[in-house]
């Protein structure tokens, strides 16, 4: 078994071994960085030139696609996840074309001059850890309840039940008890768990009135989410930097205001 090259490095190639290159990189699946004198012509929901310069152009395995200039950290071109990509090499340098189907766009960039192409074959499993506190993404609920959906009223923050506290409780716009579980990180089986707990104690209580509860959290994981649909819970898509911001916004008013 062949050990495995993290990156492969090509400096100054050819317009033919440089297409090559690319084509191959993409057929594998690899991560690619190319960096070269090039012009860049969008065609989609507008359309726009840019004229010769040299940039770096990112293209990553999930086939998202990225064009910067040597400042800014902002590309001045992109495509989402998911792009089709066409090389070849021409009479005026290396043609790269990077196809969206839904909606229908493409960026196409001629490279006169290719520099640098680095092919990369990386591993990467960590997790991403969101730096911010549960109490935060309460605070930011209380303060922008539409953060969960139109029309929610929290009650309380905290609400004792006999498995502990529910992290926000209120009533949807349609007048069910709505219990929220707020969770930083990805969400997990664990947490269905519970949340399940929790609503047990809240429907006993609830004299018949409808019930819903929802797991609010950055991601989920898959056995969580099948766990969801099965037990008829939800669950909210809530990063912990969307409710920084909102915190940002309302630093000033206090809690109290908001419920």
């Amino acid at each position: 078994m062949s050990e495995r090259q993290p990156t492969e490095y090509y400096s100054n190639p050819s317009h033919v071994n440089a297409a090559k290159t690319i084509t191959d990189a993409l057929n594998q699946v690899r991560t690619l960085i190319v960096v070269g004198e090039c012009t860049i012509k969008y065609q989609g929901r507008a359309s726009s030139e840019l004229g010769s310069g040299e940039r770096i152009i990112f293209i990553k395995e999930d086939g998202s696609f990225l064009v910067h200039r040597a400042w800014d950290s902002q590309p001045v071109n992109w495509q989402p996840p998911g792009c089709i990509f066409q090389t070849k090499s021409t009479k005026r340098g290396v043609l790269l074309k990077a196809i969206r189907k839904k909606p229908r766009e493409s960026i196409e960039i001629l490279f006169s001059k290719v520099f640098i192409i680095l092919v990369l074959n990386l591993r990467d499993e960590a997790e991403f850890i969101m730096f911010g506190s549960e109490e935060d993404m309460q605070r930011a609920v209380l303060a922008k309840p539409e953060l969960i959906e139109e029309g929610f009223k929290p009650i309380l923050k905290e609400k004792v039940v006999d498995q502990g506290f529910v992290d926000v409780y209120g009533v949807d716009n349609q007048g069910r008890i709505l219990a929220i579980e707020l969770k930083r990180r990805k969400a997990q089986v664990q947490d269905v768990v519970q949340l399940l707990k929790y609503l047990e104690d809240i429907k006993r209580k609830s004299a018949g009135k409808p019930v819903r509860g929802m797991l609010a959290a950055p991601s989920i994981s898959k056995e969580a989410s099948v766990m969801i649909q099965t037990k008829g819970l939800e669950f909210k898509t809530l990063s912990p930097k969307t409710c920084a911001e909102v915190l940002k916004l309302t630093s000033s008013k206090k809690i109290t205001e908001f419920i």
